[in-house]
């Protein structure tokens, strides 16, 4: 997509809210990893891109994949859809040997209320698997 397309998508009304420009830098990160990954004539094979995100690693997973979409549409990877996971945030308390989980990321033990605690997941995003049309070879 170009750059001109893709602004006068942002400055519609009804799209502006939608995007969030955090998001679109890690929608072109995420692309490029995938043309990392793939070489360039198995763009077009590329089906879905699986990501992991934590729940408090400020993203947005709506806003991630309209991104993505907007910036593949006119692209050999136009037929790629972005999946989402979300990663729970988790701490493993050291004063009471327990771990939680919480929503908000609040950095404390949700069983003692110690401080002292380590952050086990919920602040991640990895790309976890590109998946690719399966094609038939003629021998």
């Amino acid at each position: 997509m170009r750059v001109g397309t893709f602004l006068a998508l942002y400055n519609s009304d009804s799209l502006r809210k939608c995007i969030v420009m955090h998001e679109l830098s890690i929608a072109q990160n995420i692309v490029e990893i995938i043309q990392q990954r793939i070489p360039e004539p198995g763009w077009k094979q590329v089906t879905a891109v699986r990501v992991k995100i934590g729940a408090v690693a400020g993203i947005v997973p709506d806003s991630l994949k309209f991104s993505f979409q907007a910036i593949t549409a006119e692209s050999a990877l136009c037929n790629a859809r972005l999946i989402t996971e979300q990663i729970p945030f988790r701490v493993h308390c050291r004063t009471c040997n327990t771990t939680t989980e919480n929503e908000d990321g609040f950095s404390m033990c949700g069983e003692c209320e110690s401080t002292d605690i380590q952050v086990l997941s919920g602040t991640e995003l990895h790309v976890v698997e590109i998946e690719l049309e399966e094609t038939e070879q003629v021998l």
